[in-house]
């Protein structure tokens, strides 16, 4: 009992002095670094003699003046050939008939990428099922003569089927491709990159 109670005094008083410790770094740490009103006069005193920066509201951006400094080389000026066909009239016979600026909107780019995902989702799809019947008929088939010629699948089986599945690889790579390709084309386009994404 008297053990116990040591133990809970010594216990107790090693927890005081840790505190009392804790406290005295604290102080010691909190008087070497300034306050936040000392760091907010220091910060005054040092912006005094500069001018705040011009901030543009949409209240003043009309009293700007000068010009716009684009970066880049400007845009050659059509030639006299090229401006030919555009003075043509548009329903004129043998006129080339203009294509249309937004000919390929949104719609056209997320039909585009709906039908190169559905190829690509069909033949991941065809792809998995292949596989799993090439795994089924590895299983079923022997390597002995005797017991091959009792089972349903042989090695001919085997084979045409893991042709079957490199030619069906071979088009998911192909249908990745298209994809990739259409969203290069998109970006060419300068069209949303959202398009590219489902709905």
């Amino acid at each position: 009992m008297l053990t116990r109670r040591f133990w809970q005094i010594s216990a107790g008083l090693v927890l005081a002095s840790s505190l009392c410790t804790g406290l005295a770094h604290a102080q010691a740490a909190s008087a070497q670094q300034p306050s936040l009103g000392d760091a907010a006069r220091k910060a005054r005193e040092e912006n005094k003699g500069r001018q705040p920066a011009k901030v543009f509201t949409n209240e003043n951006i009309g009293d700007v003046k000068g010009t716009v400094s684009v970066v880049g080389t400007e845009p050659a000026a059509p030639s006299a050939d090229a401006a030919a066909p555009a003075a043509a009239a548009p329903g004129a016979p043998g006129a080339p008939a203009a294509p249309k600026a937004d000919a390929k909107g949104e719609d056209y780019w997320r039909g585009q990428f709906a039908a190169a995902r559905k190829k690509l989702a069909d033949d991941s799809k065809e792809l998995d099922v292949l596989q799993r019947e090439y795994n089924l008929k590895e299983q079923q088939f022997y390597q002995n003569p005797n017991v091959a010629l009792r089972e349903q699948y042989g090695r001919a089986d085997l084979n045409k089927t893991r042709d079957d599945i490199n030619t069906k690889k071979a088009d998911v790579e192909k249908d990745q491709q298209a994809i990739t390709t259409l969203e290069d084309d998109l970006r060419k386009a300068g069209g949303n990159p959202g398009w590219a994404r489902t709905q």
